[in-house]
């Protein structure tokens, strides 16, 4: 059987057919449905943050964000992420500046962002690439003298805490992606984080083309929301995800074990917790690491090159080219098959591959 970068976590079939008996019960399937409520109860308690809302995607997550905040003219950004960061921004006619990010933590580097700020600047979207933190005291910093919003495109950053606080609970808002390839899913789905509770309810309203309630008279809006069947799935495997973590945890301490030493790896933010997400390491330069793909794949194993290219190369995202670490990184670095599906046999197979053993 092929390996691939990642397997899809589903819950047990029974106890997901609990959560889908009560829709058949109710027959409500979208709007705000019963599910979708108690998904964000739960999610804001399991993740100690408030202000939550659920949405159809960590893309329009993202857009919903940028409305409810006001967010205009140009935005401090990563070159080193998924392209829907950047791309999120392009949508709401808001222009992406992109700054370097470290060698090291492979995050937005908050140095390089003052020089990057203009008269047109709003906000700064850094990303907690793998779930690893950002500096996110130092881009506070920043952001409060220069009167710029924060929003983090935190993806991949499902359940993790920074100093003991939630690492969504910074900034002006947080993103989640629940897409199928997340530490936590729900097939598709997303959820913003708000710091304040105003910014919450525009949103709200946003994602549901600008009605409050069915008498009102609409603004400007769109349509994001999570349907009942997607809440049922994350509902049943948040019943469950202590044991996804645990899998997944006794997978990375394997590769840790074995390859630690004799490739780059990501740094991790001090204070920061793992959950577990990904595992990227990163070869000395690029023919190596095209040389070691052919390899896996030939034997049936399918890791992924997260990020690659570095999306200041992308034409209509306004290439610029100049982040020589992105470019760098997005070039060496190859993520490995990481899933709670994934057996310590296979984990260690990889691992002879990697070592020619």
């Amino acid at each position: 059987m092929p390996l691939y970068v990642t397997k899809p976590s589903l819950p047990n079939r029974e106890r997901l057919n609990h959560y889908i008996d009560r829709i058949y019960e109710t027959h409500h399937l979208t709007s705000n449905g019963p599910l979708v409520k108690e998904l964000e109860e739960r999610l804001q308690d399991y993740l100690g943050v408030e202000n939550l809302l659920l949405v159809a995607n960590g893309t329009l997550a993202l857009q919903v964000a940028f409305r409810a905040l006001g967010i205009t003219g140009e935005a401090v950004t990563t070159p080193f992420t998924y392209v829907a960061t950047a791309s999120s921004l392009v949508c709401e006619g808001i222009k992406p500046v992109f700054v370097d990010i470290e060698r090291d933590t492979l995050n937005l580097d908050p140095e390089l962002i003052t020089s990057a700020i203009t008269e047109k600047t709003s906000a700064i979207v850094p990303v907690h690439v793998f779930g690893n933190s950002c500096d996110v005291g130092r881009i506070q910093e920043i952001a409060d003298t220069n009167n710029l919003k924060v929003i983090y495109d935190a993806a991949h950053a499902f359940g993790v805490n920074y100093d003991g606080t939630s690492l969504l609970s910074f900034g002006d808002a947080s993103i989640l992606s629940f897409q199928a390839t997340k530490v936590f899913n729900t097939a598709e789905g997303g959820a913003i984080v708000f710091k304040d509770k105003d910014a919450l309810e525009r949103a709200r309203r946003l994602i549901q083309i600008g009605y409050s309630d069915a008498l009102s008279e609409p603004s400007l809006g769109t349509n994001a929301k999570m349907n009942e069947f997607e809440a049922a799935l994350g509902n049943a495997l948040l019943d469950e995800f202590s044991c996804v973590v645990d899998r997944r945890r006794q997978a990375v301490e394997c590769y840790d074990e074995r390859l630690q030493g004799v490739f780059e790896t990501q740094k991790q933010s001090y204070g920061c917790t793992k959950n577990y997400s990904y595992y990227p390491i990163l070869f000395k330069d690029e023919k190596n690491l095209l040389s070691t793909l052919k390899l896996l794949t030939d034997k049936g194993v399918y890791p992924r090159r997260y990020f690659y290219p570095s999306i200041d190369e992308f034409e209509f995202l306004g290439r610029t080219s100049d982040n020589p670490v992105s470019n760098d990184v997005s070039r060496r670095i190859l993520c490995l098959p990481l899933s709670a599906e994934i057996s310590m046999q296979e984990v260690n197979m990889v691992c002879d591959l990697l070592l020619g053993i």
